[in-house]
């Protein structure tokens, strides 16, 4: 997923993975898990796990399996010991990409990842080697047929939002602070807002142009293998990509 503003070049493989239903169900599985045990299991205090829950109930997930990865971040029911480890490294043209997984064996899920950079022309790096490129953030999709930019831009702000971004053809992109992204949206739910989505993401202070289709083909297939690998939680780049290009590709 990269990280600039235009959310469809973001969303390029949306839809293929949300085909595969039961992978996406593990990754939620193992989100809520982990936020469970770093910060508790009511989501009332726990802004991670009310964003973890919120997408699983996209995704249709059952309440049972909600309520069971919950305690078994908790320590109530007995499971398997994730952990959290990320990953830095570089694609074609030197693209900056960072890797967000959990998993419970951290030897197996290293020499995976190392696998598919070196695979599809990039390089594992050492910790740190591209994470000052990017910045924490949240952000609110907001279809842009729903409200006006001057009445978005007005409820934003008052809602507690650092910003607005209108680039995108579809969507009002709001972005605020990691920390306020929940209240954020709930403010402007309270105010009737339609929001499309709403999640913790890293947004690239500096981006990368990919203008040759057949570096922007072999970015997008190691792009592609990383999010398919089953440790792995979100893929964040800083490239840039006109949309004709990224459609042709895709």
């Amino acid at each position: 997923m990269a990280g600039h503003s235009k959310w469809h070049n973001i969303r390029h493989k949306k839809a293929k993975q949300d085909a595969k239903r039961g992978q996406i169900f593990t990754k939620l599985i193992r989100e809520i898990t982990i936020a469970a045990r770093q910060g508790g299991g009511d989501p009332e205090f726990n802004p991670r796990l009310r964003i973890a829950i919120d997408k699983a109930k996209e995704h249709n997930m059952p309440a049972e399996n909600i309520e069971r990865a919950i305690k078994r971040g908790t320590g109530e029911l007995e499971g398997v010991n994730y952990e959290e480890v990320s990953y830095e490294g570089y694609g074609p043209e030197g693209v900056a990409i960072i890797v967000e997984c959990v998993t419970d064996n951290r030897n197996r899920t290293t020499g995976e990842i190392r696998h598919i950079f070196s695979k599809y022309g990039g390089n594992l790096g050492s910790s740190g080697c591209v994470s000052f490129l990017f910045e924490d953030k949240g952000v609110i999709l907001v279809p842009k047929d729903s409200i006006t930019e001057e009445e978005i831009f007005e409820k934003a702000i008052e809602a507690g939002a650092e910003d607005v971004i209108t680039e995108d053809d579809n969507y009002y992109e709001i972005r605020t602070s990691p920390e306020d992204l929940y209240s954020v949206k709930e403010n402007l739910e309270k105010e009737g807002i339609n929001i499309e989505k709403a999640e913790l993401t890293k947004i690239p202070t500096t981006t990368v142009e990919i203008k040759d289709p057949e570096t922007a083909e072999k970015l997008m297939k190691l792009l592609d293998a990383l999010e398919e690998q089953d440790d792995v939680q979100k893929v964040y780049s800083n490239f840039e990509m006109e949309d004709q290009l990224m459609e042709k590709i895709s």
